[in-house]
C-alpha cells in the first residue's frame, strides 16, 4: 500500500527549494572528491554556502517552522540534533576531507528527513494562520551562488 506524497503547502515551498540547493551542495562535494579536487578548495565553497545559505535557513526553521510542533516532539529533536551536528562539522579544521565527507552525508540525509518526514508532519498540524505567517515572513530570494571556483564542473 503506497501513499501519495502530500503536496507541499505554498508557505513551505521556498524552504523546499532551499533544500534543493542544500542537496546540490552535497552533490558538489561528491563531484569535487570524484575529480580529486584539493579538499581546501571544496571547504572554501562549503563554508561560504554554510554562512550565506544554511545558517539563515536553519534559523528560519528553528524559530518559525519547528515551533509549530511541540518542543519535545521526536522529529523536531532529531532535526535540531542534525543542525547542531552540521554546525560542528563545518567548524572542523583538521582532516578537512573527512569533515566534508561527513557534511555531505549528514546534510543529504537531513534534508531528505525534513522533506519526507518532518515537513509533512508539520504541514498536517499547522493552522492556516501559522502557514500564512510563514509565507509572510519568509519570502524567497533568488539563489546567488559562489562561482569564482566551480571545482565541481
Amino acid at each position: 500500500m503506497s501513499h501519495k506524497p502530500m503536496k507541499r503547502h505554498k508557505a513551505l515551498q521556498p524552504l523546499s527549494r532551499e533544500h534543493h540547493h542544500g542537496l546540490l551542495l552535497s552533490w558538489k562535494i561528491r563531484a569535487g572528491f570524484s575529480k580529486n579536487i584539493e579538499p581546501n578548495r571544496i571547504k572554501t565553497y562549503a563554508d561560504w554556502f554554510f554562512k550565506n545559505h544554511l545558517i539563515p535557513h536553519f534559523d528560519m526553521e528553528e524559530q518559525h517552522i519547528f515551533t509549530i510542533l511541540e518542543a519535545d516532539n521526536e522529529l523536531v529533536k532529531r532535526a535540531l540534533a542534525d543542525h547542531r551536528r552540521l554546525k560542528r562539522l563545518f567548524l572542523v579544521d583538521e582532516d578537512i576531507a573527512a569533515a566534508l565527507s561527513n557534511i555531505e552525508e549528514t546534510l543529504d540525509a537531513h534534508i531528505r528527513f525534513e522533506e519526507r518526514v518532518l515537513f509533512p508532519e508539520i504541514q498536517k498540524v499547522a493552522t492556516e494562520a501559522q502557514l500564512e505567517y510563514i509565507e509572510k515572513i519568509h519570502q524567497e530570494a533568488d539563489f546567488v551562488d559562489k562561482l569564482d571556483d566551480e571545482f565541481w564542473r
